[in-house]
């Protein structure tokens, strides 16, 4: 993950709407959800939402599929656990063995 990336992936997640809209597709798994789940669940209204939900997919935090007349949405899981190696690439001076309490073990290993 280059430096460009991960300013968009958090500029994306610095709006509270944002954020939970991609927490909530994390729980939904990899079935994601449709725009009218998310937007009941949320109790966002569809013309905010699908401002927040193009944004998320311009982030490439959330991907998308028409399905006839609805579009799914799931969560890039895959970019989220980049971003957190990104983060603590340098643990402990790159020695993620003398910080082993700090550090996710997957994260750091």
């Amino acid at each position: 993950m280059d430096k460009l990336l991960a300013t968009t992936v958090f500029e994306s997640l610095a709006s509270a709407v944002r954020l939970d809209i991609y927490r909530l597709l994390v729980k939904a798994g990899p079935q994601g959800l449709v725009a009218g789940e998310i937007g009941t669940a949320l109790e966002v209204p569809p013309t905010n939402l699908s401002f927040h939900l193009k944004a998320l997919t311009h982030a490439q935090l959330v991907s998308v599929v028409q399905e006839g007349r609805y579009q799914r949405y799931r969560a890039n899981l895959a970019l989220m656990q980049d971003l957190i190696v990104y983060l603590t690439a340098e643990c402990c001076a790159g020695h993620p063995d003398q910080c082993a309490e700090t550090c996710l073990a997957p994260v750091c290993a």
